[in-house]
C-alpha cells in the first residue's frame, strides 16, 4: 500500500491564537497569518513585526535595508563572532534573519513587555542564549548600563505607539550608542518621521553632534518630508561601508543612500535633541 504523503510542517507551529486579542504587560498583540505562511504582529494595534517561514526573508521593508548594511559592514570588520544589540524587539524578526545568516553571531534583544518577550520565542522558535538573548528592561536603561566598547552593531527599533520615545533620539542616547560601540562599530536607527515634524532632520542634526559619520536611506518623497515612511540613520566613527548605495538599487523599493549634500541639508535644518 503505498504511503500517503505528509501534510507540510506549518512553519510556526507553536503560534498563539490567530485574529483575536493576545494579553500583553503593556496592553494586547494580535497574530494574523498570511497566504504564504508569513505571521503579522501587531502590538496594540500598531504592526510591530513581520516574520516569514525563510528566517532571512523579511518583509519590512527597512528591516531589509538593515539587514543590507549590517552584512556589508560586517564583511569589511571580519572576527568570528560579531557582537550585536537590539534595542526593541517584537518578534524579533532582524535578530533572527541575523541569527539564520550569522549563526556565530551573538545578539542580545532588548524588550520592555516581558509577556510578549516570553510569548515570541515559543510562537517563532527563536534562537536560543547565547545566539540570541532576550534581556526585558526599559531601552535607555540597557543602553546606559553597558559597557564601553562592547558592541560591533548597534540597532534602535523602539517605538511608543507609532513614535519613537524622545528620551531615544537626544545626544545623551547617542552618546550613549558611540561609547557602547567598539571603535568603527555602526549604529542603525530606525526612524518614523510624519511630515512636517522636523524628525528626521533633529535625529540626523542629533547624530551629527556624536558620530563624524552619518548616512540616512530612504525613499526620495520621506527624504524631503513630503509623506511618512519608515528611514535608516546610519551613524559611525568610522567612514560608512562601501557600496550602500549600490546594494539598494536590487530592493523592490526605490531607496537611496542620501548624498552627503542632502545629509549637510538636513543637519543644517534641524536642531541637536537634548534631554530634559
Amino acid at each position: 500500500m503505498p504511503r500517503r504523503a505528509r501534510a507540510p510542517r506549518a512553519a510556526f507551529p507553536h503560534l498563539g491564537p490567530l485574529d483575536a486579542p493576545i494579553p500583553i504587560s503593556t496592553g494586547t498583540a494580535r497574530l494574523t497569518l498570511e497566504n504564504d505562511g508569513s505571521v503579522l504582529l501587531d502590538v496594540n494595534g500598531v504592526p510591530s513585526s513581520h516574520l516569514h517561514p525563510d528566517p532571512e526573508h523579511l518583509v519590512f521593508e527597512y528591516m531589509r535595508w538593515m539587514l543590507l548594511v549590517i552584512d556589508l559592514h560586517l564583511e569589511t570588520q571580519g572576527g568570528e563572532a560579531p557582537q550585536l544589540a537590539h534595542l526593541g524587539g517584537g518578534g524579533c524578526s532582524l535578530p533572527r534573519a541575523i541569527a539564520a545568516g550569522r549563526p556565530r553571531s551573538r545578539q542580545i534583544v532588548v524588550e520592555l513587555d516581558a509577556l510578549l518577550a516570553d510569548q515570541v520565542r515559543e510562537w517563532f522558535d527563536l534562537p536560543r542564549s547565547p545566539q540570541l538573548r532576550l534581556r526585558v528592561d526599559d531601552a535607555l536603561g540597557a543602553l546606559a548600563s553597558w559597557r564601553e566598547d562592547r558592541f560591533d552593531v548597534l540597532v534602535r527599533d523602539v517605538f511608543r505607539g507609532a513614535v519613537t520615545p524622545d528620551e531615544l533620539t537626544t545626544v545623551e542616547a547617542a552618546a550613549h550608542a558611540d561609547r557602547v560601540l567598539r571603535e568603527g562599530g555602526l549604529y542603525l536607527a530606525n526612524c518614523a518621521a510624519p511630515p512636517g515634524t522636523g524628525l528626521m532632520a533633529d535625529e540626523v542634526a542629533t547624530l551629527r553632534a556624536v558620530f563624524p559619520h552619518v548616512g540616512v536611506i530612504a525613499e526620495p518623497a520621506h527624504l524631503t518630508g513630503r509623506r511618512r515612511g519608515n528611514c535608516v540613520l546610519l551613524a559611525s566613527r568610522l567612514p560608512l561601508p562601501d557600496g550602500v548605495d549600490r546594494a539598494l538599487r536590487s530592493d523592490a523599493v526605490s531607496v537611496r543612500l542620501a548624498r552627503s549634500a542632502q545629509v549637510e541639508a538636513l543637519t543644517r535644518a534641524g536642531r541637536v535633541r537634548e534631554g530634559t
